[in-house]
């Protein structure tokens, strides 16, 4: 018999807070960047599937799988803007890592803190491939809960220095410069997205209204720039106008589901986009030249969540960051399910009383 096999472990919060803080943040973020990009690299070996979306007035729930052939793993992930004003989070999720080929959870854990981890690192796996080689400055417009984690991604990858802030709401833009603070960032807080998009060679959108908005405009986006679109990701929702994309070279994850979610939904199905995963392995030319704008139309694919469990699974391995879940039914015999119920309801034998 094969003992324990009723346990899995769990990553709860706390001990994702943890382990984070136990590695270093950039750290986290530069180690969890390495497994993204080599998942993209092996990007054929994997099944493949727009994420299974349930949309509603208020929000979405999705459900986000796939798999190597050797290990199986999916997200649950929920995309509600309104949660903000009702003191939740706009966003939650979990995850759990499976073994193909018993079919046994071998991780499950909180996926929260981690998916804002592995969209920073997704970001930066991908500016650094696009973006140009000498940028030095970032405008992060809409302050939310993802807006550190992109700049200190950028920065521990690319060497991002300098900051540009906006919010429609001057308190997230407070927050944001008071837990950056320390971060080694010069920063500064704008009072529009034109001043803050003035001399930044990054401009990354992550704002959370579920509708079609126009963050940036045309007349804002100059020669030489890489936008890296984050907040576009269902139906419905955009940050960019549409002549930014006619004039951009587009960059995405799974073109499948890029052409529902992300930016250029705006656009004809047939509108000419490269995945990253070919620019990655070479198959593809990413940027070209220091007036080529490029766009990543990022709206989260299954690899990158698969990335960052398996990421997690190695680091937790031998460490206390984590507990084990009696979460699988481990009958002494694996036809008798009902007797092990049974047996359970059997008083212990005198001597094995706790």
């Amino acid at each position: 018999m094969i003992p324990n096999l009723n346990l899995v472990p769990f990553v709860s919060v706390d001990h994702m807070m943890k382990l984070v803080l136990h590695i270093g943040v950039e750290r986290f973020l530069t180690e969890l960047s390495a497994y993204v990009e080599e998942d993209f690299r092996r990007w054929e070996s994997f099944d493949k599937t727009p994420r299974v979306a349930s949309h509603s007035a208020e929000g979405v729930i999705e459900l986000m799988p796939t798999s190597d052939g050797r290990t199986y793993g999916f997200k649950y992930v929920n995309g509600h803007p309104k949660n903000m004003r009702e003191g939740r989070q706009t966003v939650t999720a979990f995850g759990v890592l499976a073994d193909v080929g018993n079919g046994y959870p071998v991780l499950m854990t909180e996926m929260t803190i981690l998916t804002a981890l592995r969209t920073a690192a997704t970001s930066a796996v991908a500016a650094k491939h696009l973006a140009p080689k000498d940028a030095t400055c970032m405008a992060i417009i809409g302050n939310g809960a993802q807006a550190e984690f992109q700049a200190l991604a950028f920065k521990a990858l690319l060497g991002i220095r300098k900051l540009r802030l906006y919010d429609i709401d001057p308190v997230a833009t407070q927050k944001c410069v008071r837990n950056l603070r320390d971060q080694g960032f010069e920063i500064t807080a704008c009072k529009s997205t034109e001043e803050a998009v003035e001399g930044a060679q990054i401009i990354t959108t992550v704002t959370a209204d579920k509708q079609y908005a126009t963050i940036l405009t045309d007349n804002m986006v100059g020669a030489g720039v890489h936008i890296n679109a984050v907040g576009g990701d269902c139906p419905g929702k955009t940050e960019l106008h549409r002549d930014i994309l006619l004039r951009s070279d587009i960059f995405v994850e799974y073109p499948p589901q890029t052409r529902i979610e992300g930016e250029i939904q705006q656009l004809a199905p047939d509108h000419p986009v490269t995945e990253l995963w070919t620019v990655m392995t070479g198959q593809a030319v990413g940027r070209r030249d220091a007036r080529q704008i490029t766009l990543f139309d990022s709206v989260g694919f299954a690899t990158e969540d698969f990335s960052a469990l398996r990421y997690v699974r190695d680091k937790v391995a031998g460490t206390g960051f984590y507990e084990n879940l009696d979460m699988l039914a481990d009958p002494d015999e694996p036809r008798d399910l009902f007797g092990m119920i049974l047996r359970a309801a059997k008083p212990a034998p005198v001597g094995e009383a706790a």
